[in-house]
């Protein structure tokens, strides 16, 4: 057996151990914690301003817009990928997904793996600091003993491996045969007839109601409001004004906003709230597939949606909220990706960061400050052969597909350029103005693409 795949074995067997210690209260004591909890929130296909303090304005999102006030919210905010999968690699490795091994979306077959074993992640890094690790929710990164969460740092696991579930049943029905998906700790549960939201609530306070004596970091991967679009019925009532595709959606976000709220006030309850650090973001923006009504959500003044690498399909909303410890109600608008945050909660948590390549970068000075410079000068992306890099403020995107924008058919063209501080919306072209921006930061992409290939 190699060195790493004995560390692997090595964290496996830590991780059923502390499985079972998760599920019993820890007697270390009600004292001050010296490093802080961490609860990382990952929506669901959740459009760039589909959030009340991000500008939706029919939007009910009380929970969400008291952790903007109480903490700092960003605008130019990106994550890795489009798509679940890729983009969740990127947060969970601090690593662009290319380089976590995960360029497009995972099987959600059992039986199947996604994230390569070899990849370090974030609760890994936090396990090995003494952390206990939960995961609730999506997985979407590997179906296999391997790939699954409690072969991947986590001490404790509920949620669905696959991209998606229906929330009464907890059954896959996107690609056939239909098949259930709902798991504990790697065994089958069923809870049938039971709304998956409010059971990710009952598993979000079990594990912090166990671990409230030590250190923690809860991975709270929300399937909402990615389809099927299965609000609860007192916020359909409460968007019935609303027209279809609009109203369904509305009541999701809603729906996740509550439950925000209800695992943030159990933090409260228990005395922990000074003491936990809580970072929200979405995977991406918002869908326009036919199981989703053909839409529903809102990219603002930007251009796309999930699968683009455009403005809306890539820049989503992102607070984090830490009170007496990071700025409140504050604005940062410093460009910052998602694979920021392993090494930014590292950095907070004064855990090491794996001693690997990290394309991520500690944003600490960026939050304490909105005088910090980003800490990015070049970012990039790539789905299939859809790619984008942005330099400063010039953006270039290349084979993006055709979108309408606020009743404009924009066509899909080899090379766009745009100014992001002159044109946010990416509807007036400047390749041919600028051939040399496009030329150089074409060969900065090329150069990306081989130098990640080398893991």
């Amino acid at each position: 057996m190699g060195k790493q795949q004995s560390r692997r074995a090595f964290l496996r067997m830590l991780g059923a151990a502390a499985g079972t210690a998760v599920l019993s209260p820890l007697a270390f004591g009600q004292t001050r914690r010296r490093q802080p909890n961490v609860l990382l929130i990952f929506t669901d296909d959740q459009g760039s301003i589909d959030v009340n303090c991000y500008g939706a304005r029919d939007l009910i999102t009380p929970s969400l817009d008291r952790l903007a006030r109480e903490g700092t919210r960003f605008t130019q905010f990106y994550v890795g990928a489009p798509v679940c999968s890729p983009s969740r690699a990127a947060l969970m490795t601090g690593r662009y997904p290319q380089r976590a091994g995960v360029p497009g979306n995972v099987s959600s077959q059992q039986g199947h793996g996604g994230m390569p074993t070899e990849q370090v992640t974030i609760a890994e890094m936090m396990k090995e600091a003494g952390y206990a690790t939960g995961h609730v929710g999506k997985w979407h990164l590997g179906y296999t003993p391997e790939t699954m969460p409690n072969g991947q740092g986590y001490d404790y696991s509920f949620g669905h491996m696959g991209g998606c579930i229906d929330n009464y049943s907890h059954f896959f029905y996107w690609q056939g045969p239909n098949r259930h998906d709902l798991w504990r700790n790697g065994r089958e549960v069923f809870r049938d007839g039971e709304h998956f939201g409010e059971l990710m609530l009952e598993e979000c306070k079990r594990f912090i109601d166990h671990n409230r004596d030590r250190p923690f970091f809860l991975y709270w991967a929300i399937n909402m409001p990615h389809y099927p679009l299965q609000a609860l019925e007192r916020w359909r009532q409460k968007y019935k004004h609303l027209e279809a595709p609009r109203r369904m959606y509305a009541a999701f976000v809603s729906t996740l906003d509550e439950m925000i709220g209800d695992v943030v006030n159990h933090i409260d309850e228990l005395g922990l709230r000074e003491d936990t650090l809580i970072v929200f973001l979405s995977d991406h923006g918002h869908s326009e597939e036919i199981r989703t009504f053909g839409g529903g959500g809102n990219s603002g003044p930007y251009r796309g949606h999930k699968f683009t690498l455009w403005e809306g399909g890539i820049r989503i909303p992102c607070i984090v909220s830490w009170p007496g410890r990071i700025p409140k109600n504050a604005v940062r608008d410093q460009v910052a990706i998602s694979i920021d945050w392993m090494p930014t909660i590292a950095e907070y948590c004064g855990v090491p960061v794996p001693k690997r390549k990290i394309d991520g970068k500690s944003i600490t000075p960026v939050i304490e400050s909105e005088n910090a410079s980003s800490p990015h000068e070049v970012l990039h992306w790539e789905s299939g052969k859809h790619w984008a890099v942005r330099e400063g403020d010039w953006k270039l995107v290349h084979n993006g597909p055709a979108t309408e924008h606020q009743g404009k058919k924009i066509p899909k063209v080899e090379n766009f350029l745009t100014n992001i501080a002159e044109d946010v919306t990416e509807t007036q072209n400047a390749a041919d103005k600028h051939p040399d921006i496009v030329a150089r930061l074409s060969k900065l992409h090329k150069q990306w693409t081989q130098e990640v290939a080398q893991k």
